[in-house]
């Protein structure tokens, strides 16, 4: 058996220079088995370009298992790292390999990019078949540019501008409408040592039911506001920031709520893996604002108040599942009973071959809803949800599993209907 394996055009550490092409098999007996896990990946274009492999649908059946997270990067864009896990005869073997992509990478480009990392990823397995002294990589120089050049070259000295509106939606019935609409503005600054964000944001749903011989009933929410925020880096595992946040919303009884407050965040491990596992402690301390559109049950038309608060996430990403819970919880320093903390867990596992068990869950106890207004409501509030309700607590729970068995091969792809 002879394997010629070339790839597409792209780039490998060291400046070396890939050549175009394409792999060939001529022992279809002879293949590694992989198992794709990634979340962002198009795995039809993979399995249809990517043929010199078997694809099995469950870790357990294969050899190698390739983990692929992907988080933005300092020059705005996003880089993908690509984890290739030996499993069975070939646990122990691994390899890393980083992509990094432009903010403005078309899905083409994303997917050639992706498949050349896998192709150069998967090599060294293909090395335990009986014939890998027949095995050849073929590339040529090339060069790279460094990442200092690319940022000293970026006109937009590393800002980066999306402006949405597609959130529109409409529903009409012959007797009720409802209209939802969001649309807002995202102003992003990264680099190694900076993360600003600049956003405004606008919502605006509407419901209207007919009655006959009664009065119509309608409603609507506006809920805008403003998110932004300066962080700077302290190293690898400290950094601090300072957060500006602004909302008006009706069903909140909140003319305008403005929050200034800074804060400190420690993260246990470093923040250079912080894409597959991060433990990370936040402190904020600072002041709030608000003017309410009705006299509060407290007697309050508007108020300042100062404030912290206390964060603590783990989060893991892991061949074997996923892992996210933490608590967050908030208080004011005028009045330390006026407190909210929140507990959540959220984790899916692979707990043997074909089998994985999901679970979501929060609970969260509420002391602080300082913009409750004073009087009765309306049922059409309460149904409408057009008004905020007293409550002490707020419990939620979901789990469900998946259990998937037959044929461990998944390379067919069938685009029909």
């Amino acid at each position: 058996m002879v394997v010629c394996i070339l790839w597409g055009t792209g780039f490998l550490s060291g400046g070396l220079l890939l050549i175009p092409g394409k792999v060939t098999a001529q022992n279809a007996n002879e293949t590694v088995k992989v198992f794709l896990d990634c979340g962002r990946c198009d795995e039809s274009y993979i399995r249809t370009e990517l043929t010199f492999v078997d694809y099995v649908r469950d870790p357990q059946q294969a050899d190698v298992h390739v983990f692929i997270t992907s988080s933005f990067t300092v020059l705005s864009g996003r880089q993908y790292e690509l984890s290739f896990i030996g499993l069975g005869s070939r646990v122990g073997s691994e390899l890393n390999l980083t992509r990094v992509l432009s903010q403005d990478a078309s899905g083409e480009e994303t997917r050639a990019v992706i498949n050349e990392a896998l192709r150069l990823g998967l090599a060294p397995f293909l090395g335990y078949l009986d014939a890998a002294d027949e095995f050849s990589l073929v590339y040529s120089e090339g060069g790279r540019p460094e990442a200092d050049e690319i940022l000293g070259s970026d006109p937009w000295r590393h800002w980066v501008f999306n402006l949405y509106g597609g959130d529109f939606e409409l529903d009409r019935e012959s007797n009720r409408t409802v209209f939802d609409s969001r649309w807002g503005f995202y102003a992003d600054h990264r680099s190694e040592q900076w993360k600003i964000r600049f956003r405004p944001y606008f919502n605006y749903d509407l419901v209207r039911i007919q009655r006959e011989g009664r009065p119509n009933v309608r409603s609507s929410i506006t809920r805008h506001g403003l998110d932004s925020y300066v962080i700077r880096s302290l190293g690898p595992h400290w950094s601090v920031g300072f957060f500006a946040d602004y909302v008006t919303r009706d069903d909140r009884n909140l003319r305008h709520w403005l929050t200034l407050i800074p804060g400190v965040e420690y993260s246990v491990l470093p923040y250079d893996v912080a894409t597959r596992r991060a433990i990370t402690i936040v402190y904020r301390m600072g002041i709030n604002y608000t003017d309410y559109f009705e006299r509060t049950i407290f007697d309050k038309t508007e108020e300042w108040l100062p404030l912290h608060e206390l964060d603590a996430t783990v989060m893991i990403r892991r061949p074997w599942g996923d892992i996210y819970s933490g608590l967050e919880g908030a208080q004011y320093l005028n009045d330390l009973s006026k407190q909210s903390a929140e507990i959540f867990a959220n984790f899916s596992v692979r707990l043997f071959e074909g089998f994985s068990f999901e679970f979501e869950g929060s609970f969260e106890m509420i002391r602080d809803q300082l913009s409750l207004p004073l009087g009765e409501l309306s049922l059409e509030d309460i149904l409408l949800q057009q008004r905020e309700l007293a409550t002490d607590y707020y419990f939620s729970v979901g789990f469900g599993f998946s259990y998937t068995f037959g044929s461990e091969f998944a390379n067919v792809v069938n685009t029909r209907f």
